[in-house]
Parts: C-alpha cells; structure tokens; sequence
C-alpha cells in the first residue's frame, strides 16, 4: 500500500486547525522564520570571495595542466552560488520581490549562466506538489523513468538506456551542468517568460566572458578541458545535492493529493549530518523542514527539525531521515525498481 494512504489519519476537527496550521504555530512562535540578515550578509560575502579568488588562481596558472585543479574548485563555488540563488528565489534572504529578484538574476544568470527565471518557475511548480508524476517537473521522463507507469509508456532516449538508467544516473549528472546552460537559453524563445531582455542580457553576458577568459588565458585545447571538467564537476555536484532529497521517496499521481503537510513529508527525505553537510548541502539536507517553510532561512532548518519531527511523531506521520550514503542507495534502488517493466520487455 502507498504510505501516503496509509498514514493518512482522519481530519483534525475543523475548530483545531489543520495539522500544517498547528505546525507553523509552533514554529513561529520558536521565532525560526526571523530573518538573518547577518549570516546571509557574511555568507554572500564568502561566496563572493571564493569566486574572486577562484578565477585569480585560474589566471595564475595560466597555461599549464595544473588548472585543472582550480575547474575543481571553480565548480564547487559555482555550486555554493547555485545555492544561494535558490535561497534567494524562496526569500529567505530578502523580503521584498524585486531586491530578491535581482539578486537571483545576478547570482544565476550572470555568476553561473543559470535561466533564473526559468528555473525558478519550475522549482515553484516542484515545490507545490513533490513527486507528483503529472505535476512535477522534476518527475518528467525527458532522459530517465521515475515509475515503472512512465517506463511502460517510454520511448526514444528513456526506452534505449531505461534499462540501465540506474549505473548511469551519476554519469549522466555530467551533463546537467550543460544542461542547465542549454534550458535558460531556450526558456528566452517563452514570451511568458518575465524580464526576458533581463534574462538574456545577463545570461549571455555570462557566456560571453566566461568562454573569452578561457580561450585567451588557455590554449583551445587546455580551454575546452577545462570546458568539460568544470561543467561536469559542476553538474555532478549540484545532481548530488539535489538527489538524496525526493528520489526512491513515494510518488502520487492524479487526483491523489494528501494534506499539505503529508505531502511534503512523505515525499521527503532529511540527509543527517554536521556542520559539513550543511555547507556542502546548502541546508537541503533538512529536505522535509525546506518543504514545509520554504522561506525559513536555513540556518534555522536545523533547530526547525527537533520541532518538525516531534509534531510528526505526535500525528503518526512517517518522517525518514538518513545518511547521505544510504540516500543515494534509495535513489539508484528506485531507478533500478522503476524501470523493471523495459528490463522485462526486452527479456521478452
């Protein structure tokens, strides 16, 4: 039975409030959706630093096989900037539209050559219903299944490597820094799009003197690996950071769509660790708490967790937390699992 119906308890009496509303009253009144300007200010500033830095040591190096050691480093900045742009599109860091909005654009489109815009609708649409098949995008089978429902459905690029998808996810993770460059560039032709000329100015911006830097400090060959090994690295990281929260977790489908708070639990998942696993993680290690109070700063995502669970364990929701290790088992068993139907398919 999908665990999303079975730990679904009866309706709390109306004149109690809902299960979320008795949550975030707890919350609140903790004091953990203050904002910290303070801790942004002084994480910006790092960020900015290491990004600074990042780029002097590529020019120091300049033509040698040894830069290759700053496309490493260059990556996991890039990373942290992904970060921090995805705190700043929840408005964690700034309360007013705009001042969010343009920080956004600059971290995203003009630090890392990342669509903000379009990124930033698909990660809303994501956020109101995780792990939806027909509603979240992060579900669609555009290169991998999620269910074994898409893999029976499943044709052209999922069909041919379905059956293997699960080797080939962090192989694959390679390409999503590209792919990242490839989906901003394509959402500027959406005229939904807003501030397009924003967008594009930023973003092309970006690429102009991204590859311009690489080509005139770099010899093209020396250029185009430092191209792949940045980009990939890059990719690999922001794939790790992203997977260990929704993938292997349960997936709903058509008009099945428990309460706000069982649906951002259930398909949840917390990573535990210390202190550097929330760097590196950016505070979505504290997936089911982010779900829950996206505009909660992350810093508070930590002393939100002891509240989060105890309200779970009270109702009898379900709340899993694990290591980063046995996440990644969980998404490749659920890769392996989903794709059972091509597996057997072609075995006929």
């Amino acid at each position: 039975m999908n665990p999303l119906q079975q730990e679904r308890p009866p309706p709390a009496p109306a004149e109690a409030g809902s299960d979320f509303a008795r949550l975030s009253k707890k919350i609140q009144a903790a004091g953990l959706m203050a904002r910290r300007p303070g801790y942004y200010t002084l994480r910006i500033a790092v960020v900015t630093a290491l990004y600074a830095v990042g780029w002097a040591v590529f020019v120091l190096i300049g033509d040698s096989w040894w830069t290759l050691l700053a496309a490493g480093f260059l990556a996991f900045v890039f990373g942290q900037v992904a970060l921090l742009a995805h705190d700043v599109a929840h408005r964690q860091v700034f309360r007013l539209r705009k001042a969010s909005e343009l920080s956004g654009r600059i971290a995203g489109n003009l630090g890392i050559g990342m669509g903000y815009g379009w990124w930033q609708d698909k990660h809303t649409r994501h956020h109101a219903n995780p792990n939806h098949e027909d509603l979240d995008p992060d579900l669609d089978p555009d290169i991998l299944v999620w269910t074994q429902d898409q893999a029976r459905t499943a044709s052209g690029l999922p069909r041919l490597i379905g059956r293997c998808q699960a080797y080939l996810f962090f192989p694959l993770l390679t390409l999503e820094g590209f792919n990242l460059h490839v989906s901003g560039i394509r959402s500027l032709a959406d005229k939904s799009l807003k501030n397009r000329a924003w967008e594009a100015g930023l973003l092309f911006a970006h690429l102009s003197v991204y590859l311009s830097a690489l080509f005139l400090v770099l010899p093209p060959g020396k250029a185009v690996a430092f191209l792949f090994v940045h980009q990939c690295l890059f990719g690999i990281y922001l794939g790790s950071i992203f997977a260990p929260n929704h993938k292997g977790m349960p997936t709903l489908r058509g008009t099945d769509r428990p309460d706000f708070l069982r649906r951002q639990v259930l398909t949840s998942r917390d990573v535990r660790g210390g202190w550097f696993t929330d760097i590196m993680l950016g505070g979505l290690n504290y997936q089911i708490e982010h779900h829950l109070f996206p505009s909660m700063p992350s810093p508070h995502l930590r002393r939100a967790q002891a509240i989060v669970r105890g309200h779970c364990r009270e109702l009898g929701v379900s709340y899993l937390e694990t290591s980063l290790i046995n996440s990644y088992r969980q998404t490749l068993a659920s890769l392996h699992h989903a794709a059972a139907p091509i597996r057997q398919a072609r075995a006929t």
